[in-house]
């Protein structure tokens, strides 16, 4: 008898950690979706939600940046769609599957020599045990690219002085919303073009700081974006009406940052990342669900890691983020059923 209990006592499951309890209530079915990197991230959907495309960091190639990949969700097949060259970022679906953007700096010329200072940076990290703080480098060579959704066909955009990128496409195929500082290093601001590069003008007017992450909200009447206008490198939320007019802040706790807004399919919610950045030690983000007219807010992850750059499919019922989930391991990307809070 006591050996029976004993077999049961070892049989029984570990319960879940309370803070994998709270996700379930909006995300459920969690599993990893890259893994063969050295690490990766910001994926986003193709329309009929069967292929992701997103920027990862592939191994043995002495290219320590980003390039951009396509994966079916059914197969796992994976297939790089950017030239390998330089660095990428910011990968995006034309809504009609047809094409895809991204950027790259693979027409600088000295593309490769700065593989050797990010190698040597690692090694020091490797060394030390400590982290360099993230900073992007808005590196001047940037440009937006349009190809093949097999990375064929690959056509330049953007010829501005400057950096080009974080580029999406409205939903009726006929623009791209984007981040530019060809008016001024300083002057992060965003524009939209149509989808061809032509006719380009400014849509944000925030001098001197930076105005990124664009997307148009799915009835194409908005654009979310982030901004540090009001303290440098502590990103808060805006939303912006399409032509220009109507710029509002969604967050201003500076203390936070707040950061890589998406909407949600009934252009009323927004998913995004967050950390309070005035705790002790290493800030972790967790992801958050918004109405962005009460601006009501609901926390959606608990993990020990960073969860950031949320994004869902065209219909609402799959969120996709780029976590670490515990913390120790590097950012890969992660898929969920989502079940939206109730208000």
């Amino acid at each position: 008898m006591y050996a029976l209990l004993a077999a049961a006592v070892v049989a029984a499951p570990a319960e879940a950690p309370a803070w994998e309890k709270e996700e379930a209530k909006y995300l459920k079915n969690i599993k990893q979706v890259t893994k063969d990197f050295v690490r990766a991230g910001e994926g986003y959907f193709s329309p009929d939600g069967k292929t992701i495309i997103f920027q990862a960091e592939e191994k043995g190639t002495g290219n320590p940046f980003y390039q951009i990949f396509t994966m079916e969700l059914a197969t796992g097949k994976v297939r790089r769609v950017s030239p390998g060259v330089g660095k990428t970022t910011c990968a995006y679906f034309r809504p009609d599957g047809k094409k895809i953007i991204f950027a790259s700096t693979h027409l600088d010329r000295d593309a490769k020599k700065h593989y050797a200072a990010e190698l040597k940076a690692r090694e020091e990290e490797r060394k030390t045990g400590k982290r360099r703080r993230y900073t992007w480098d808005f590196d001047p060579h940037f440009d937006v690219f349009e190809a093949n959704p097999d990375g064929t066909g690959l056509k330049r955009l953007t010829s501005a002085a400057g950096y080009d990128a974080e580029g999406s496409y409205s939903p009726d195929g006929k623009k791209i919303v984007f981040c530019s500082n060809r008016s001024g290093p300083k002057n992060l601001e965003l524009y939209v073009m149509d989808a061809d590069g032509k006719n380009v003008r400014q849509l944000t007017k925030a001098p001197g700081c930076y105005n990124g992450g664009p997307f148009f909200s799915p009835d194409g009447k908005r654009v979310i974006f982030r901004s540090d206008r009001k303290k440098k490198d502590h990103l808060q939320l805006y939303v912006i009406n399409a032509d220009g007019t109507g710029e509002k802040a969604l967050t201003d706790d500076l203390n936070w940052v707040q950061w890589g807004p998406y909407w949600y399919k009934d252009s009323k919610h927004i998913v995004y990342a967050a950390a309070d950045h005035s705790v002790l030690g290493r800030p972790n983000y967790d992801l958050y669900w918004m109405d962005v007219d009460t601006k009501k807010k609901v926390r959606l992850t608990f993990a020990p890691g960073a969860d950031v750059l949320p994004v869902f499919d065209k219909e609402g019922k799959r969120l996709m983020w780029t976590s670490t989930r515990d913390g120790r391991r590097p950012a890969q990307l992660y898929l969920a059923d989502f079940t939206p809070p109730k208000e």
